[in-house]
């Protein structure tokens, strides 16, 4: 076996720099060319939907992978199995049901966030009740995966990723928010989506180096290693597992989860999730909007089982020097949350450590961009506005600017909150990321539903609905749950009992947004269930594009 290519834990190479100093020029080059300091806000938030679908999906999927996949997934697989990717059966459910149904309906109005479709049917206090729900949601979501994308940060800039050094975590995430805030500055939505069609080329490149790294690291031929893998036990299944039928309620990945709650996460994520259904807005007309959506489900899933890919090869890398023998590495095994960052940081050759770096912050800035840009939108189309209106566009396009900066501030400060957050919560960072989410996800779903699918609902019911699918989320939180359930059931106040009732996000999803869903439609509406336009014949909807 040759030598190691890198001594453990030497800093960044010139060669390091300047791949790094490359991909952020590239980045600032197409944000220019692309943006050119778009006049309207129009052209800000959807990009005067000009789009193309290619462009979009691709955009899509870097939003949608963020840091919390390239440093979650390996942990996922390393310390466990495959059993995440059952979850994609889900997302393709949902996303057909969206591309059906949500995204005609969004063209159809003509909307520039998909909460003034519940305006339209509601009024504008749900409308903002709405929208409220989504940014506060998209400060758990965002500011999450800003704490999860600072560790690479913080490995960048003082040698270790923070967790057991919080102060680094904090600097690092205010460089991260910093970077992000004066990006989403310079162009809008088409910027955007253009940078993040480099960043997930990026990505998929820095991935590939680090398996084909791992690959000629690891002695033995790839059939031994899927050989050893498959004899591997995780429990009473192989670390090769995709699908499990566990039907214990504190297991996240299984088949009863990924057509339940993973079908209702995907539906909430790409239906009423203004982060990712502004990019299929900024299509030309629904037919692409829709088939963006899906060809950014089923890109993903190659990109996806790549770092699951990359968790198995570093758990054979690091917890079998048997089978490395001498070529095992000297240093001592990393934490699950930490080994791939470790093995960057460790072992990637100059120049390729890098490439890895470009790829973590590509999808670390795609999320974050993604989200200050929509979290703008939200507030300009749906609270400043309808406040504030016949103004010129160009103070529209100014206060958005000015709604980035804030929001940017707010996500750096609820990341940093998550540094003790995650502490406090037993589960890998890719499941902590996805349980975030879901606080707001719950009731935006019961009341998308009920006013795409019913006539019934209230003003009164929507915004109770909103409300209580974040606080039934919150109740069914491990800590809460647990000491609600030693409170109610005391012969189980065992640890090992109480741990059988603790139940994993998809499942607190499915409550909360059942709990929601009746609540919503516990009332009829006395107005029929109908659109604004269709009660008024003055207020006709614009047609799609053709």
């Amino acid at each position: 076996m040759d030598a190691p290519l890198v001594t453990p834990a030497t800093p960044f190479q010139l060669a390091d720099w300047v791949v790094l100093a490359a991909y952020f020029a590239v980045l600032v080059v197409t944000g220019y060319l692309v943006s050119r300091r778009p006049a309207t806000a129009d052209a800000y938030f959807v990009g005067e939907r000009q789009m193309p679908p290619w462009a979009v999906a691709l955009s899509v999927l870097a939003t949608a992978l963020s840091a919390a996949t390239f440093i979650g997934g390996p942990q996922q697989s390393y310390a466990g199995d495959l059993t995440y990717l059952s979850a994609t059966i889900g997302a393709i459910l949902a996303v057909l049901i969206v591309g059906w149904f949500f995204i005609p309906v969004f063209y159809r109005y003509q909307v520039v966030t998909v909460y003034e479709l519940l305006g339209r049917r509601f009024g504008p206090g749900v409308k903002m009740a709405a929208s409220w729900t989504f940014v506060i949601g998209r400060v758990f979501a965002n500011g999450s995966r800003l704490f999860i994308a600072a560790a690479p940060a913080a490995l960048l800039l003082f040698g270790d990723t923070g967790i057991d050094h919080p102060h680094h975590l904090y600097i690092a995430i205010a460089v991260v928010a910093l970077v992000g805030i004066v990006y989403t500055l310079v162009g809008g939505i088409a910027s955007i989506i253009w940078t993040d069609v480099i960043q997930i080329i990026v990505l998929i490149g820095a991935t590939l180096a680090a398996a084909g790294v791992l690959l000629h690291r690891i002695p033995i031929p790839v059939t031994e290693i899927v050989s050893e893998l498959a004899s591997t036990r995780v429990g009473d299944h192989s670390k090769l597992a995709v699908l499990s039928f566990d039907l214990s309620p504190g297991t996240t990945f299984t088949v009863f989860t990924a057509i339940t709650g993973w079908v209702l996460f995907n539906l909430a994520a790409y239906g009423t999730d203004q982060d990712l259904a502004q990019r299929m807005l900024t299509c030309k007309d629904a037919v692409r909007g829709g088939r963006s959506a899906l060809f950014a489900i089923l890109m993903g899933i190659p990109v996806t089982m790549l770092f699951m890919a990359i968790g198995l090869l570093l758990y054979l890398y690091y917890q079998r020097p048997d089978l490395m023998g001498a070529a095992a590495p000297t240093y001592p095994t990393p934490k699950a949350k930490d080994v791939f960052l470790s093995f960057i940081h460790h072992e990637m050759p100059q120049g390729l450590r890098g490439l890895m770096m470009a790829g973590l912050f590509s999808v670390a800035f795609a999320s974050l961009l993604s989200a200050l840009n929509a979290m703008a939108s939200a507030f300009v189309n749906d609270f400043y506005r309808p406040l504030l209106k016949n103004r010129p566009d160009r103070h529209y396009l100014l206060i958005g600017r000015l709604a980035v900066v804030g929001w940017g501030i707010v996500l750096a400060l609820f990341a940093c909150a998550c540094v003790a957050w995650w502490k406090h919560n037993n589960e890998t960072l890719i499941e902590f990321a996805l349980g975030v989410m879901t606080f707001a996800y719950s009731g935006l779903l019961a009341v998308f539903l009920t006013t795409l699918f019913t006539r019934r609902g209230t003003p009164f019911t929507a915004i109770s609905s909103l409300v209580m699918g974040f606080a039934m989320t919150a109740f069914l939180q491990p800590a809460i749950w647990y000491n609600f359930t030693c409170w109610i059931l005391p012969d189980l106040s065992t640890h090992q009992g109480i741990h059988r009732l603790v139940l994993a996000s998809p499942w607190r999803l499915l409550i909360a947004t059942a709990v929601s869903l009746a609540v919503c439609v516990s009332m009829k509406d006395p107005r029929g269930g109908s659109m604004e336009e269709d009660r008024d014949p003055h207020l006709q909807p614009q047609p799609a594009p053709v």
